[in-house]
């Protein structure tokens, strides 16, 4: 039966006893020696012959092949003469000045074959006079090297036992890939966290790709897009390449995996992360009036992404690959403004420019313009505003003749604009011009389902930036920011998550203890002015917290009465060394003596 070629090489399996046969006999004899299994892959060598093992060859093979081929000896004692080397186009660059070749012969196939190589003259007489003997030499030590592969494929199925058995009784997920990126092993653990059948997936070809290539294999768990077939999710471990194989552990924290960023979504809104009802119809709308050239205004308070969704709204529109202009204009002093938005032409107040300047509106022309914060805009520029909407044009500060603009407007603000026109602080009719198409952001405290996948978004989002290990984060700190109100909304969040990713130690997840002290209170107040307040009591989620912590305390003080080695005690608990010390900080415990 033949091998099949993308397969390991059989006589792989024992390349560490062919290469010291390769190096004695090149030793007694005095001769070069190359060892190259059925396909021609270098498996041992010595010389010119003893590098790039595990490589096909690619020149001077038509000896080789012939002795593969008749599955006989071959002697040839001056390659000058001999057809098969005349026939080579290599021959007048080839340094073989003679060679032997004999089978490495299992039952009905050949395994390989070794081989003696003269590539002096010295070599060339000495293997001349000592052909036969050498041939007979040479048999002998194929019939070891098949000897030493039986028994070696009779120890083999004990040691796969032993594989399989440590493989399907570890608690960490283990991906094991050959060269050719396929499956060789995988336990039960690993095919959970994939989310697939459990099912034999050996020999299946599995792609496994960090997001992030900042760091270096085996430094700390990183997030990997993981892909089988159709399916892809991301998952969070550590890839090692051993030799041409692959190892993925995986980490014990997958908690949602982030699998947000392999969903299908159109491209422009993929930044948009949440699948709560608010979100999926925020989504449904931005995509209906992307294409739409009315302007739209974007409500909600501080935080809550209204940058974003202006900018998802340009990409998927007709006018994506023209310019996206945005400005604060809360930001910039009123009395500058006005020349920031319309520009100003040469000599229009001390200190223009001397060639005048565009402003921002005709910067714009013929893509978008993003007004944040409008609420901001004085009066006198609400009407300035309001005439260059209506007459797609701009008057430069200074200019006596309007220039024509092209440009669709997106608002945003987080006032009552209502109650500003009330209170006479802004034009009803500006109003009506930039709010044709409003569009509501929902508050982070009322996307529900949302806190832990803009969560892993940002995990991943300041890992990479930042360049250090993607950190797992345990179940409690997920239970503690979702109790929290969240004020400043996702932008809130997103300052945590870049703090926790600084201050989380090498290797370890985030826990409760690495979180301000806001986030430990159990009732809270929401403090927005813009909402009612609302106490939150204690849940039996949280009541159960509280016990688990008391247990956990529990745990830890027997410990430390039983020992002081720090590093044991964290094994035992399953916890890394910093967590530890924190952890008898925040309870306050002290060394007991045994």
């Amino acid at each position: 039966m033949d091998e099949n070629p993308s397969l390991p090489s059989t006589l792989m399996a024992i390349q560490p006893t062919i290469l010291n046969f390769s190096s004695l006999l090149a030793n007694v004899l005095e001769m070069e020696v190359e060892v190259v299994d059925r396909h021609l892959i270098r498996i041992a060598g010595t010389g010119p012959y003893g590098q790039r093992f595990g490589h096909s060859l690619e020149s001077n093979t038509r000896l080789l092949r012939n002795v593969i081929e008749t599955q006989k000896e071959m002697v040839v004692v001056d390659s000058r003469y001999n057809p098969l080397c005349k026939a080579c186009q290599h021959r007048h660059a080839c340094k073989e000045r003679a060679f032997i070749g004999v089978p490495i012969l299992a039952p009905q196939r050949c395994l390989g074959v070794i081989s003696l190589i003269a590539v002096n003259n010295e070599q060339h007489r000495k293997l001349s006079d000592n052909a036969e003997m050498f041939v007979q030499y040479m048999w002998h030590v194929s019939r070891l090297l098949v000897a030493n592969l039986a028994s070696a494929q009779q120890r083999q199925p004990q040691s796969d036992a032993v594989w399989h058995t440590l493989l399907g009784n570890m608690d960490q997920g283990v991906i094991l890939l050959d060269k050719e990126s396929r499956i060789k092993a995988i336990n039960e653990r690993a095919l959970s966290q994939l989310h697939v059948p459990q099912e034999n997936l050996t020999g299946r070809s599995l792609s496994i790709e960090p997001l992030s290539r900042q760091r270096e294999a085996g430094r700390g768990n990183a997030q990997h897009r993981v892909i089988l077939g159709e399916h892809e999710t991301l998952l969070t471990g550590q890839l090692h390449h051993i030799g041409p194989q692959t190892l993925f552990l995986l980490a014990f924290h997958q908690d949602a995996a982030a699998s947000f960023l392999v969903e299908n979504e159109p491209p422009g809104i993929e930044r948009l992360v949440g699948k709560s009802p608010a979100m999926r119809e925020l989504k449904r709308l931005i995509m209906r009036i992307a294409s739409s050239p009315s302007s739209v205004m974007i409500l909600g308070e501080s935080g809550t992404g209204k940058e974003v969704v202006a900018r998802a709204i340009h990409r998927l529109s007709n006018r994506h690959d023209k310019p996206f202009v945005a400005i604060n204009c809360a930001a910039i002093p009123e009395n500058l403004l006005e020349s920031e938005l319309f520009g100003y032409v040469k000599g229009a107040f001390t200190g223009a420019a001397p060639g005048g300047r565009a402003g921002l509106i005709q910067s714009a022309s013929g893509g978008t313009l993003f007004l944040d914060e409008i609420g901001d805009m004085p009066p006198g520029l609400q009407a300035r505003l309001l005439r260059a909407i209506e007459s797609r044009e701009v008057l430069p500060v200074g200019a006596s003749r309007p220039v024509p603009v092209d440009i669709r407007i997106i608002s945003a603000t987080h006032q009552n604009l209502r109650q500003f026109i009330i209170e006479g602080k802004f034009r009803e009719d500006l109003y009506y011009r930039l709010n044709v198409i409003p569009l509501e952001m929902p508050p982070l405290r009322e996307r529900e389902g949302d806190i832990e996948l803009l969560l892993h978004y940002f995990l991943n989002h300041h890992s990479q930036r930042i360049g250090c290990a993607y950190p797992g984060i345990s179940r409690e700190v997920i239970r503690l920011l979702q109790r929290h109100p969240w004020p400043g909304n996702v932008r809130e969040l997103s300052n945590l998550v870049e703090y926790l990713v600084n201050i989380v130690p090498e290797g370890e997840i985030i826990d409760s203890a690495l979180l301000p002290p806001l986030f430990h209170t159990a009732i809270r107040a929401a403090p927005s002015t813009e909402y009612s307040a609302k106490t939150v009591c204690a849940s039996p989620e949280e009541e159960e917290g509280a016990k688990l912590k008391l247990v956990e305390k529990n745990l830890i003080e027997a410990a430390l009465q039983r020992t002081r080695n720090k590093k044991q005690i964290a094994e035992e608990l399953g916890i890394g060394v910093a967590t530890l010390y924190r952890k008898i900080k925040k309870y306050g415990l002290s060394q007991a003596k045994n």
